[in-house]
């Protein structure tokens, strides 16, 4: 049975998915934020999440051989050295202290040419806070009307 299996398909067969999600990975941690079309940040982000883990385990990790097993995985995954370099040695620093949620996505306005929604996606930094997640600035409230008092002397 094939229950629950659906994933983000995107129009496009198997190789030209795979191929289009490993380059908006790549060009994301080069860039660390990218436009592009919602359901392509959508798709993005739980391979881009995956890779970021690899990053992670391979930091912690003090066996030389794991580390190369986990660059050798990512670099399969991405198909880009570059980029696999550039987050395994300097932006692998700034996920240390999370356990999930790497990256965000933002929804901005239509395209124009074809009204396709377009989204930013970004590497979250370690200390950052998302926007939903601090705490609402709480308005003054109005002091209540001296009904109290004047209900007072109505009683004396």
């Amino acid at each position: 049975m094939r229950h629950r299996k659906h994933n983000h398909v995107l129009g496009v067969k198997t190789a030209h998915r795979r191929s289009l999600v490993a380059n908006l990975a790549s060009a994301l941690f080069t860039n660390a934020r990218i436009t592009t079309t919602l359901s392509r940040a959508k798709a993005l982000r739980p391979f881009a999440e995956q890779i970021i883990t690899y990053a992670k385990k391979a930091e912690q990790s003090a066996d030389k051989s794991v580390k190369l097993h986990y660059y050798r995985l990512a670099i399969a995954k991405l198909r880009n050295e570059d980029a696999a370099q550039l987050l395994f040695k300097e932006r692998v620093q700034q996920f240390l202290g999370r356990s999930g949620g790497y990256t965000r996505i933002y929804k901005l306005s239509a395209r124009k040419g074809d009204a396709a929604e377009t989204a930013l996606i970004e590497l979250v930094a370690k200390d950052d806070k998302s926007p939903a997640m601090t705490p609402k600035a709480k308005t003054a409230r109005k002091p209540k009307a001296k009904k109290e008092a004047a209900a007072a002397p109505a009683q004396a």
